[in-house]
């Protein structure tokens, strides 16, 4: 459990389930956030390239890994946003 230095210990019942549910939803949560910058790691690496379709077929797996990351709030609506505005703006400049 979290009774580390910095963290208080829980003292009642509902406190400590508290606290097993934070680090339960810490654990899931890390994997998805990885999961996702993978995404959007590939779609960059295949921007890079500079092949366009193999590029955009990139971003059309990564999308919906990103929408979905934002409906599960592991990041914010706003910041999803701005990454699929970036990768189709960089995707939009290849020829």
């Amino acid at each position: 459990m979290l009774y580390g230095e910095n963290h208080a210990v829980a003292n009642t019942k509902q406190a400590k389930k508290r606290v097993r549910q934070a680090e339960k939803h810490n654990e899931n949560n890390t994997g998805m956030r990885t999961k996702l910058r993978t995404y959007i790691k590939k779609a960059t690496a295949a921007l890079e390239t500079k092949d366009k379709k193999q590029a955009l077929s990139a971003i059309a797996e990564a999308v919906p890994v990103i929408d979905r990351m934002a409906t599960k709030r592991i990041i914010s609506k706003n910041k999803a946003a701005r990454q699929k505005s970036r990768l189709m703006k960089r995707a939009a400049g290849l020829e």
